[in-house]
């Protein structure tokens, strides 16, 4: 059977393309829209924003699991079918999450939709691969899934921000939902009801696997999510899962080396350059999880307004494309891998030395952009190579689990690196606020002096004077809040750029990198 029989002969070829990158728009949707707006979100259902971050990782980590099991499934159905489907029970999902007030339940939804997210996910590139006649087919699809993968949270952002402005939050959930009814509709109109695979049973999915892996990935990431805010294992919480979450994980990991049509073969382990890539892999999403204390510091400190903070992320976006398009410049033209990284973690760390310095009060935008950008550029350059360099980093045949191992990397880098900044804030905010509370002691004069003098501004406001003291003391203590805020970030950011400069370091000198470089040069551009 011919793969092309699955769209109708009367659709051109580029319009195929067309559809089946509309249809990866599925994937932006479902990450990036209760995260849009996380302060709205939060008060929406009376919860923190960890909360909202932790709901993501539901629906990221079901959708590491699941892509364990997505092939079974896609060979089992037509393609028009499967993919209609998925659409339609995204959009019902969409609705219903319009409906509901409870996180508990939102959080149920918010596992299904990781389920959704990862059934086109890999079918759709498969297809778009088989539909792209280039020599450089493998550059351009992973640039563009990725690409819209990146985009998700700056392009929703904007229209959340925008939507809020005119109307409630649940309308961002219907057009969510029209949107899913249109691709189904695309998907009808150019498809054909014919096989891309063989038949497969579905008896044969290893469903024991998917639920200890989902299980374990989900407890885990409690841990990680809540492990600061609960004190570690003071919690029992956290005690019961991280307990959960090993024992699960050694359960998986007993089955898939013992059951003879196990999900996913652990061989691929035994490669050290898999290994090494998959470290890259978590590094790099470390590094990306500070862009969330620029977004903080322009909207609680520098008193941005929600559109104004929006806009701006179109520049972070914007260099995420020019990222892009120096790396697969530099594919295209066979240059070495190795240099391709050294140069995006090096864009990093100057991303971060440099945003270091403009930690303060009251920052242009003229100041800052070309910093903010730059951490753009180098999440654009690095990632489709990470992606291609974990692929080739073993042979053809254990592909699709290095590929997974990719994911896990990106998925388990965006947690700890969550969990790490939470912690280094907390812990040099803690610090910088102490130091300051120690000086602003009331028996210190120049503490009197400055209360004294906030006091008598109140006071010339029309206050009396012990609502106006009270005030004066509020105001400092919002000013000590704000500097320990900065100082602690400045520290933070300090420490990340270093480390992202002896990553560059590492892969400069690290041979097993060099002899990984070789292979996927030898494998995707010879």
């Amino acid at each position: 059977m011919k793969k092309t029989s699955i769209f109708k002969p009367w659709v051109p070829n580029w319009a195929i393309q067309v559809v089946l990158v509309i249809c990866m728009l599925h994937t932006m949707a479902l990450l990036g829209l209760y995260t849009s707006n996380i302060s709205y979100a939060a008060s929406y259902f009376d919860i923190e924003p960890e909360d909202l971050q932790f709901s993501m990782s539901l629906t990221y980590g079901t959708f590491l699991a699941t892509i364990l099991i997505e092939s079974r499934l896609f060979k089992y159905f037509p393609p028009r079918n499967y993919l209609i489907s998925i659409y339609l029970l995204s959009a019902v999902l969409f609705v219903t999450s319009a409906y509901t007030n409870d996180f508990v339940v939102f959080a149920f939804l918010r596992i299904l939709e990781g389920i959704l997210m990862a059934l086109p996910w890999i079918p759709l590139r498969i297809l778009m691969l088989s539909r792209t006649k280039s020599p450089n087919a493998t550059i351009i699809v992973f640039s563009i899934t990725y690409g819209a993968l990146l985009a998700a949270s700056p392009f929703i952002v904007n229209i959340a921000v925008w939507l809020l402005d005119v109307h409630d939050w649940k309308y961002m959930t219907f057009g969510s939902a029209i949107f899913q009814i249109m691709v189904a509709s695309l998907i009808w109109l150019t498809f054909t009801a014919n096989r891309f695979h063989r038949k497969i049973p579905l008896y044969k999915v290893d469903w024991t696997s998917f639920v200890l892996l989902t299980i374990a990935i989900l407890t885990g990431v409690y841990v990680l999510n809540y492990g600061e805010k609960l004190y570690w294992f003071q919690s029992e919480n956290i005690v019961i899962c991280a307990i959960t979450s090993l024992v699960l994980s050694a359960l998986f990991i007993i089955r898939q080396m013992t059951y003879r049509r196990s999900c996913f073969d652990m061989r691929v382990f035994s490669y050290r350059n898999l290994r090494l890539s998959l470290l890259l892999f978590i590094v790099f999403y470390i590094s990306r999880a500070t862009l969330t204390i620029c977004h903080t510091t322009m909207s609680k400190v520098w008193q941005w307004e929600p559109l104004r903070v929006a806009h701006v992320q179109y520049l972070n976006l914007l260099g995420v494309f020019f990222g892009m398009t120096i790396a697969g410049t530099m594919m295209v033209k066979k240059l070495p891998t190795k240099l391709i990284l050294i140069l995006g973690f090096l864009t990093m760390a100057i991303y971060h030395w440099w945003f270091t310095f403009l930690f303060l009060p009251d920052v242009a935008l003229s100041q800052m952009w070309i910093p903010y950008m730059l951490q753009g550029v180098g999440v654009g350059v690095l990632f489709v190579p990470l992606v291609l360099n974990t692929v080739s980093a073993v042979p053809a045949y254990l592909a699709p689990f290095a590929g997974a191992i990719g994911v896990a990397g990106r998925f388990w880098g965006t947690n700890i690196g969550f969990c790490l900044v939470q912690n280094f804030q907390v812990y040099f905010i803690n610090k910088h606020r102490y130091i300051f509370l120690e000086k602003l002691l009331p028996e210190n004069p120049t503490t009197t002096g400055i209360v004294s003098t906030i006091q008598e501004s109140f006071v010339q406001k029309g206050y009396d004077l012990a609502p106006a003291a009270t005030l004066a003391m509020k105001k400092v203590n919002a000013g000590v809040q704000t500097q320990s805020f900065l100082l602690g970030n400045m520290e933070l950011f300090t420490v990340w750029g270093y480390g992202l400069f002896l990553v560059a370091l590492y892969i400069a000198f690290n041979k097993h990198l060099r002899f990984s470089f070789n292979l996927l040069k030898n494998k995707y551009f010879s």
